[in-house]
């Protein structure tokens, strides 16, 4: 499976931004992105939901079912959204969607629920299931205040699990930007042992505008150090 896993420092960092940008480039590259996300809640809070923006993005055909296996109205974590609607979630069933997505795709662009450690059931974390595709691991984060610290925290969670982390993304980067900002990016660069990149905010209803992020251009999956990492949104 060739692909990457998307991941955020919590909920509403700019996650399904960054991996709808990163299906964007493979697609207008002309590779064929399959996108993939194993839950999805808030469809109740109204607007365009997660799973679609990343089908948009990507040119997929895939039906709703093949993206996101699980959907939820209430804005609440899977596992909770789940037991309120009187269902199970089956980790199974997400992993086979997942590996069937990414059957004649050239990409797989997989995003997770909320944070890193986001239960999906009582006994199955969004962790375990990123370790079950074991693809590289991108993480979204805010700019801001506080923002090394959750970075850091989940960069180590994601190491810890025996993936790769390819990158950092920090979202929505300010076009003007703060002595704070500024040295987030540089602390977290160091102190993580990792690229972190910047994606400006972008207008969701117009994909031609984005900035390039291309991610893993290299053809096949590899080893981790056959592969290339490249993250150009700055």
């Amino acid at each position: 499976m060739r692909g990457v896993f998307v991941t955020g420092t919590g909920t509403e960092v700019g996650k399904t931004v960054v991996a709808a940008a990163i299906a964007r480039t493979a697609a207008a590259a002309g590779e064929r992105v399959a996108v993939f996300k194993p839950a999805v809640s808030g469809l109740d809070d109204g607007g365009e939901p997660d799973h679609l923006l990343l089908r948009r993005a990507a040119g997929s055909g895939q039906s709703e079912e093949e993206i996101a296996p699980y959907r939820f109205g209430p804005a609440v974590s899977p596992h909770l959204a789940a037991e309120l609607a009187a269902e199970r979630i089956d980790h199974g069933r997400m992993l086979a969607g997942a590996r069937a997505a990414a059957e004649g795709a050239d990409l797989l662009v997989c995003e997770g629920v909320g944070g890193f450690c986001v239960p999906l059931t009582r006994s199955h974390l969004v962790r375990d299931f990123a370790r079950e595709l074991a693809l590289p691991v991108v993480i979204a984060a805010g700019p801001g205040l506080g923002t090394i610290n959750h970075t850091l925290l989940t960069l180590e969670a994601v190491r810890a699990a025996g993936l790769e982390a390819a990158a950092v993304v920090l979202t929505p980067w300010p076009d003007e930007r703060s002595a704070l900002e500024e040295d987030n990016r540089a602390t977290i660069a160091a102190l993580g042992a990792i690229a972190v990149e910047v994606l400006p905010r972008i207008d969701l209803g117009d994909p031609h505008s984005w900035p390039q992020v291309p991610i893993l251009r290299a053809s096949g999956a590899g080893a981790p150090s056959e592969r290339r990492h490249m993250l150009r949104a700055s």
